[in-house]
């Protein structure tokens, strides 16, 4: 009975009809395109649900990986109803990221990053075209250049002192020390530092901001209905979880504008800090006042503030993480790191930026295990700007696409015995991770690699090396190496499943 008025209407309007007919064709002939596209293989998918059956593992890169090994190196699945293009090999993703990287320079625009970057005004999310352009020049030459990380050294000083002052005051009880949230604490407060000018966590261990940041970071990574299917969009308001996004995106908007504030009132003032002492706030706010930048507002400039947190945190402690669990594991290589590292660095009180650029073989340590343990396996999601053609296949238009780095960086056409942890592979030699080698790409590469590469190198480093330096590091009593849980845990990050607790003992010169 409902539908009889509608189809009363239809008849007596020809224009309707003429309409509806058109809008049918048109429909059919898009389907039609699409069918004939030669696309990448794909695994069987179900209706509605596409290929998420096959895609419920508990690590999806590990499964990605798993896929890829039987229908190739380009690959395409469906996330619910979100067509995704997976890239499993060096040379599709050169391919992608170097010689066609313009037309793979969209983001998906998902909902946290919607919720939380000011409707995807940062510089990670935010469209490829002029604003992005503007964007990327202003945070590669102003926020995050080689001269504005070593103005940084300071807090990464003063930071990882107070880390090991720490340690120190364990060290006489013999016990172990959570280490994995040790070194969360310490790139949480350089990177906040560093952004926002103030500790995520102050000297009693609380702090409303390091509150919500973790909030954010948990949240940021939550599984949105709408993201995959998005007429279904409904049920992420109906289970609370956009509530819950907004609650915190307010409170998180609430906190950048009390801190722009403060730094605005201080420069009134003449309070201001010094120029090489000058936050990621400081520095806006300036080219802001500048006009370098005539479409930074303020939603932007929080946007920015953000995403640099969020992308910069994270990864650094979690990096870490890592690198100390992959030693404590391998003694002798352990061993080695430290006698390099204190052989350096002599009897001096504290290291310094240029003992850092002789220890060698510490860096081989951490570029191993940025390969072997790619802390964002499947890169950040790109989306296509145009229908492209790549590897012989066909790619629609606004398809997601994401680089498998983690199945890459493992590949045994490239390295030999590639689970395993062996620094001196990196040793004389020329590949490296700053995107001109797509065999090691834990930063991606191209025009959307991460422009916090530096950044969080520079800290990797330091902490790792005043880590190796001061303290002997030992398992907990009666566990052995080959006892250690490694089990990866999916997040933002890969994390460590289970914390890493580790026995320290006071190195004296």
């Amino acid at each position: 009975m409902a539908m009889a008025p509608l189809a009363s209407f239809l008849t007596q309007t020809p224009l309707c009809l003429c309409l509806l007919l058109l809008l049918s064709v048109l429909v059919l002939l898009k389907l039609n395109r699409r069918r004939n596209l030669n696309l990448p293989p794909s695994p069987p998918k179900l209706p509605i649900i596409g290929n998420l059956h096959q895609l419920l593992g508990p690590l999806l890169h590990r499964t990605l990986e798993g896929l890829s090994k039987k229908y190739g190196p380009l690959m395409l699945v469906h996330f619910g109803q979100a067509p995704a293009l997976i890239v499993s090999s060096p040379e599709m993703a050169r391919e992608m990221m170097k010689t066609q990287d313009i037309s793979f320079l969209n983001r998906p625009r998902l909902t946290t990053a919607k919720i939380f970057l000011y409707n995807c005004t940062d510089l990670g999310f935010t469209p490829y075209g002029e604003y992005w352009r503007q964007l990327r020049k202003l945070c590669v030459l102003e926020l995050l250049s080689i001269k504005r990380v070593q103005s940084f050294q300071y807090v990464r000083e003063e930071e990882v002192a107070v880390l090991m002052n720490k340690i120190r005051g364990s060290c006489d009880n013999g016990g172990s020390v959570n280490l994995s949230a040790m070194l969360v604490g310490v790139a949480d407060n350089i990177t906040t530092r560093c952004i926002f000018g103030r500790r995520a966590e102050e000297e009693n261990g609380k702090s409303k901001f390091g509150e919500i940041t973790k909030k954010l970071m948990t949240q940021f990574a939550s599984f949105c209905v709408g993201d995959m299917f998005p007429s279904f969009g409904w049920v992420d308001v109906t289970t609370g979880l956009i509530g819950r996004l907004k609650t915190t995106s307010k409170k998180l908007d609430a906190f950048l504008d009390e801190v722009i504030e403060e730094h605005m009132i201080e420069e009134r003032d003449g309070k201001g800090k010094q120029s090489d002492k000058k936050d990621f706030v400081d520095i806006l706010l300036q080219l802001k006042k500048d006009g370098t930048f005539e479409e930074l507002n303020r939603d932007n400039l929080k946007a920015i503030l953000t995403d640099m947190y969020v992308g910069g945190s994270d990864t650094t402690a979690t990096t870490l993480e890592w690198i100390m669990a992959e030693l404590v594991k391998n003694p002798s290589l352990l061993k080695k790191a430290q006698q390099e590292v204190r052989t350096v660095v002599g009897k001096k009180s504290k290291i310094d930026a240029d003992d850092i650029e002789k220890m060698e073989y510490m860096k081989c340590v951490i570029k191993e295990s940025l390969r072997l343990r790619a802390i964002v396996p499947l890169l950040a999601g790109r989306e296509t700007t145009e229908r492209v053609k790549i590897g012989g296949y066909e790619i629609p238009a606004n398809t997601r696409v994401y680089v498998n780095a983690w199945a890459i960086q493992r590949n045994p056409k490239y390295w030999d015995r590639p689970i395993e942890f062996i620094p001196e592979r990196f040793m004389n030699n020329p590949v490296d991770f700053r995107g001109q080698h797509f065999q090691f790409i834990p930063f991606g590469a191209g025009r959307r690699g991460c422009p916090g590469m530096l950044f969080g190198v520079a800290v990797v480093e330091y902490v790792t090396a005043n880590l190796l330096y001061w303290f002997d590091w030992k398992l907990s009593a009666g566990l052995t190496e080959d006892k250690l849980d490694m089990t990866e845990t999916d997040g933002l990050t890969i994390h460590r499943k289970v914390p890493l607790y580790l026995v320290p003992s006071l190195y004296s010169p």
